[in-house]
């Protein structure tokens, strides 16, 4: 009896111990990760390029998702972007055995080190000034292998890419920004890069608002570009963004009161002439103000060499406030030369009514114009009627001189509806034109 309870205890022992080793390979199994050599063959070389039948270059796929593009930045001309990027290819020479899938799933994520491990294609950026992966603790990056021998390597990014953007219709301007994904090293015949999908390898995130620009839907393209300085021809992918500028910002800020800043010089045809100080002020204030106004409208874009739509509406605006101030200078010098030819009728006319009222008759133009002798003074003789033709208080000025419209009321009152009108002919013109050649492509 005491030798079949010991039998029994020795037999409990060795079963305990059996399955504290599952649980221990078990624990192990599971905390443990997929070493390079479980996949990878002996004679696996990440140098080499995978091998394609017939001799093709490796399709690379490439899909980018953009999370976010702020700080679009018009002096230094660049932009920058955050994005998820994808690349993958068949990887036809790995070994995976089937437990390293979890069932029911046919892909296997594995750690960013794993893919130091493996044959990399080597796209990049072409036009960006900066590059890099995301990190935190660690890179945000991952690779994940298919059962069909795919290899997908993703990466959280972000660049800052360069743009070279025109600024001809500025602020209505459409600035057209591609991001150029070129491989290295590999040419057209050994290595091939393709969007992802039928639909479309960009796709943009849904939430995504700019502030000063609305954003259009990426246009993609796939080429083959010969490259002198690599001597050969390199794939390339291409994805244009479109960001085109919102007006209502400057309607507020600078269309809307430069055109008031213009009317407001018009009230100067409405002030007399004697008002020097008033019409003076106003113009020159005028003028002042949108210099300024121009001024500031400078530094929220780079110097360039070429004429911009703004400056064309800020010139039109200066030369009508100009053309105010130079109207008034026209008035009032024709107004002085009528004062000075005025004054001098009136002194004519005081010399020649003295005359007439020491002589006989305003027809003795001997009395009046030439000397005469001293004569005995006669007795006159009253009469009811005056033998004078014209009574000499008819050649006063005062009374000869009717009211009359000048020459420099006339300008005043025509540039009241002239100059409106050449204004409102110049804004006919300019929008139309303006967004007309917005439309073209």
């Amino acid at each position: 009896m005491s030798w079949y309870i010991i039998f029994l205890f020795v037999v409990y022992l060795m079963d305990g111990a059996e399955c504290g080793a599952r649980l221990y390979n078990a624990e192990q199994k599971k905390n443990s990760t997929v070493r390079p050599e479980v996949v990878l063959p002996k004679d696996y070389i990440k140098e080499i390029r995978p091998s394609v039948a017939k001799g093709g270059p490796v399709v690379v796929d490439f899909n980018l998702f953009i999370v976010d593009i702020n700080s679009i930045n018009v002096e230094d001309m660049d932009f920058r972007v955050d994005m998820f990027i994808r690349q993958s290819w068949m990887e036809s020479r790995l070994n995976i055995p089937d437990d390293i899938f979890e069932e029911g799933d046919d892909y296997v994520t594995l750690p960013p080190e794993f893919f130091d491990n493996l044959w990399q294609p080597d796209p990049y950026f072409l036009n960006s000034k900066i590059a890099e992966i995301a990190t935190l603790t660690h890179k945000f990056s991952s690779v994940t292998l298919f059962r069909n021998k795919t290899v997908r390597y993703a990466a959280r990014m972000h660049a800052i890419v360069a743009c070279q953007m025109e600024f001809q219709l500025y602020p209505m301007d459409i600035q057209v920004c591609p991001i150029y994904i070129e491989s290295f090293s590999y040419n057209s015949e050994k290595l091939r890069l393709r969007w992802e999908g039928d639909d479309g390898g960009v796709s943009v995130n849904p939430e995504l608002k700019l502030l000063q620009y609305d954003f259009g839907k990426p246009r993609l393209s796939e080429e083959t570009n010969h490259i002198p300085e690599k001597n050969g021809k390199f794939s390339r992918l291409i994805v244009f963004f479109k960001f085109e500028r919102q007006i209502g910002h400057h309607l507020i800020q600078t269309f809307a009161p430069s055109t008031l800043v213009v009317m407001l010089s018009w009230f100067s045809f409405w002030l007399g002439l004697d008002a020097i100080p008033g019409r003076v002020t106003l113009l020159v204030t005028s003028m002042l103000t949108l210099v300024t106004m121009f001024t500031g409208l400078k530094t929220d874009i780079p110097p360039v060499a070429y004429v911009k739509a703004l400056d064309l509406w800020m010139a039109g605006c200066m030369v009508f406030v100009f053309a105010s101030l130079s109207e008034f200078v026209v008035v009032k010098v024709l107004d002085l030369r009528r004062q000075q030819s005025l004054d001098t009728a009136v002194n004519y006319h005081r010399q020649l009514t003295t005359r007439l009222a020491s002589s006989s008759s305003v027809w003795d133009y001997e009395s009046i114009f030439a000397p005469q002798p001293p004569q005995p003074p006669q007795p006159r003789k009253t009469r009811a009627g005056s033998k004078h033709l014209l009574q000499t208080t008819w050649l006063d000025p005062e009374i000869l001189g009717k009211p009359k419209k000048t020459l420099s009321r006339k300008i005043d009152g025509y540039s009241r509806i002239i100059f409106p009108t050449l204004f409102l002919l110049f804004i006919t013109l300019y929008w139309p034109i303006v967004l007309l050649k917005k439309k073209v492509p």
